[in-house]
């Protein structure tokens, strides 16, 4: 047989995997943080698995031991546990990656070459495995992040080759995980517009469970990329075993949770490989995001305020920094406004005591005026009809008035009916040859073209530049994808990838040039918060319903996975709750306003300023103290939950009545949590309606002991339906 370069190189991987094989053993990998352990092992025959996840361990010896002590059916395959696992060889279930090599051959099997571990710093480690098939010159390294005070690991994969012409990626997922249980509980999200984070909790039965978007863009407008799963029953906030996944992309994702024969859990998380192929040109290194997980035995609780503290510390832009209050104009006026208009609103910006005035939508395009949602979209010239002198004189009439400037842009999007349409056609994702279909009037421009990324850029670049005093933007994104095709792309199935990445090209752009200004991730609602986007902005907007009571139970699904501090929270005319318990309800996460302030009653209007003061005081708290859910809004007719901070000396619990049933209020007292048993407590009712008085004496003090196995009773009725306490630490 004549000797070719490639079959050189096969023959020579043969000899190392041959030489490796002559003095192969067992190789135990475990990642450990303070209370968990996930533990790979490479086998006699370099198949790499999982063979724990769970508590820590004292003895790290004993991780190898784990697998046999269950007796389950024998793996026919020896890779059930795979932590990649792949296809075409011997894998009998879902595969996390497929591919179609140069000479059209379907098969893959990567293999233990080595592993290398790195202390990053004193709280972060990083894992690489290096894993290689044996006869194609096709190479893996996975990869584990792990944050050992958080319990929180990050894992992701680095995919590439040196075969003679290019392969064909069919699924490449992030990662994998395996679970050993006796059952499993998949508490998963659905929704739409204004029906964000609406959850389900199902035992999982044998088969796959699939949860996925391909709405290209708003992604998680159907289904977020969020998820639980509880281990042999469904875990509560104090109780059980539960693991929390993320996937960490903006874009197409898909998770799959397979229950086996042996009745082992396998999950899977990636970018959708949907309509999305992936050519991978020899050298290329294709890297998939980050999936995220937290793992608890203590409950659901526990695993939120170690994602929380993760999030703070390490992900979102600024976690640990201060926000800004602010008015937003869109419901005073939506997109009938000018610049007298705008004036009057930012004067009473600050009247109200705020931080800042928000210009939403409507202040751009001239040809096709933006006067509704219909045109415009793309020119983001000043409206010179509406605002004749431009952004700069708003600006500086915000500086006169003592606050603070923001505007609205959606720059991915466009409406037909605007000259950027007219004038690049090229630069929309559209089927030229098809109908055109809108979502809100309007289609997506083409992220995977670089010319777009620069004007895209360009938006918000321009808009700093003009006016550099601007102190945050809103980043809307209202549209889904249809009819996906880009005109300069020369692989269509890179579309949805390239499309993501070009966005966060976008970003990191931005971030370089401007890495302080606030920016709001909003897209129609919370159709796109995860925790690659959050590294860009400060906050996010979890819906366009802020109804209260609605958003009361919105935002205890959200707070499983985001902290308060990262998470938009207005005071609009939504709801028929008085403007106190609209007000209480924001104030649980970053506080905005977008009402007629000039149309507030007397004492309504000194209610919201004098809550504002509170707000200052209690904003370190509510931000980066630890989240307590005492009573949930779906099983009780209150709903109950307190921050605390670090110290356990001071902390606020909200307290809504959320059923208007006959006598229905805080009948029982609610048993408090995180405080110090030994320590004792006063409690005071803070944002008390003026004219009011407050029955709660906070001239008493009590034991946190009593505080947490007796409770307090907030007195929560019909016509008390939202009561704010403030705790305190007697010194």
């Amino acid at each position: 047989m004549k000797r070719t370069r490639a079959t050189g190189w096969i023959f020579s991987t043969a000899l190392f995997f041959l030489a490796q094989g002559a003095r192969a053993q067992t190789v135990t990998i475990p990642v450990e943080t303070r209370n968990n352990a996930l533990v790979f092992q490479a086998d006699a025959n370099r198949n790499v698995g999982i063979v724990y996840m769970g508590a820590r361990l004292q003895d790290k010896n004993e991780y190898a031991l784990a697998t046999g002590m269950y007796k389950q059916t024998s793996d026919y395959s020896g890779v059930a546990n795979a932590a990649y696992a792949t296809s075409g060889t011997r894998n009998l279930f879902e595969p996390a990656l497929s591919v179609t090599h140069v000479d059209g051959n379907n098969s893959l099997d990567l293999q233990y070459v080595r592993h290398e571990s790195k202390q990053l710093d004193n709280n972060t480690s990083l894992l690489s495995i290096y894993l290689k098939d044996p006869v194609y010159n096709f190479e893996v390294t996975l990869f584990c992040k792990s944050w050992f005070n958080e319990d929180v690991t990050e894992q992701w994969s680095e995919i590439k080759h040196n075969e003679k012409g290019k392969v064909t990626l069919h699924k490449y997922a992030s990662a994998g995980l395996y679970l050993k249980a006796s059952s499993y509980w998949l508490r998963q999200y659905h929704g739409d517009w204004a029906r964000e984070m609406q959850p389900e909790e199902a035992k999982l039965t044998h088969g796959i469970k699939t949860v996925d978007s391909k709405l290209g863009t708003r992604a998680n407008l159907f289904q977020p990329s969020v998820f639980m799963v509880s281990l042999d029953k469904p875990a509560t906030e104090d109780e059980g075993t539960v693991l929390y996944g993320a996937l960490e992309w903006s874009g197409n994702f898909r998770v799959d949770l397979e229950l086996d024969n042996r009745d082992n859990l396998r999950i899977m998380a990636g970018i959708n490989n949907y309509a999305s192929p992936y050519t991978l040109q020899p050298g290329e290194v294709f890297t998939t995001p980050a999936f995220l997980s937290v793992l608890s035995t203590k409950g659901k609780g526990a695993a939120s305020r170690q994602l929380h503290n993760w999030a703070r510390n390490y992900k979102i832009l600024d976690g640990k920094g201060t926000r800004l209050t602010l008015l937003n104009n869109w419901e005073a006026t939506y997109f009938d406004f000018n610049e007298n208009k705008l004036k009057e609103l930012l004067k009473d910006t600050r009247k109200l005591g705020v931080d800042l005035f928000l210009l939403d939508d409507g202040w751009f395009a001239n040809k096709y005026p933006r006067n509704n949602d219909n045109a415009g979209l793309g020119d983001w010239g000043e409206n010179k009809k509406k605002l004749p002198n431009g952004i700069a004189t708003l600006v500086q009439e915000a500086q006169q008035n003592q606050v603070k400037f923001g505007i609205w842009v959606e720059p991915e999007m466009v409406n037909p009916k605007s000259e950027l349409y007219e004038q690049h056609p090229d630069w929309v994702v559209k089927q030229v040859s098809r109908p055109e279909h809108y979502f809100r009037n309007q289609l997506v421009l083409d992220l995977s073209n670089p010319a777009v990324q620069d004007f895209v850029f360009g938006v918000v670049d321009n808009l700093f530049t003009k006016n550099p005093a601007l102190a945050y933007i809103k980043w809307d994104c209202n549209a889904v994808i249809y009819n996906a095709h880009a005109a300069k792309l020369g692989n269509q199935s890179h579309f949805y990838v390239q499309y993501v990445q070009g966005l966060y090209n976008v970003l990191k752009r931005l971030r370089a040039k401007y890495p302080t200004v606030p920016m709001m991730l909003c897209s129609g609602g919370g159709g796109r918060v995860d925790y690659a986007a959050l590294q860009y902005f400060t906050e996010f907007w979890p819906s366009d319903n802020t109804d209260p009571l609605e958003r009361i139970f919105m935002q205890w699904e959200y707070s499983y996975f985001y902290p308060s501090v990262s998470m938009s929270a207005h005071v609009t005319d939504w709801g028929k709750q008085p403007i106190k318990f609209r007000t209480d309800v924001a104030m649980m996460g970053k506080l905005g306003f977008d009402i007629v302030v000039s149309h507030l009653k007397e004492k309504d209007l000194q209610f919201c300023q004098e809550a504002l003061k509170t707000y200052e005081s209690l904003k370190p708290v509510i931000w980066q103290g630890d989240q307590y859910r005492l009573q949930s809004p779906a099983d009780h007719d209150v709903a109950s939950l307190l921050y605390l901070n670090e110290a356990r000396s001071r902390g606020v619990v909200f307290n809504y009545l959320v059923n208007n049933r006959y006598e229905a209020g805080s009948v029982l007292p609610i048993r408090l949590k995180g405080l110090d048993a030994k320590k004792r407590y006063t409690l005071k009712e803070v944002n008390v309606f003026p004219g009011t008085s407050s029955g709660i004496d906070s001239s008493k003090s009590y034991s946190g002991e009593f505080l947490m196995t007796v409770g307090f009773n907030p007195d929560v009725k019909q016509g008390r339906n939202s009561v704010v306490i403030e705790i305190k630490a007697v010194d």
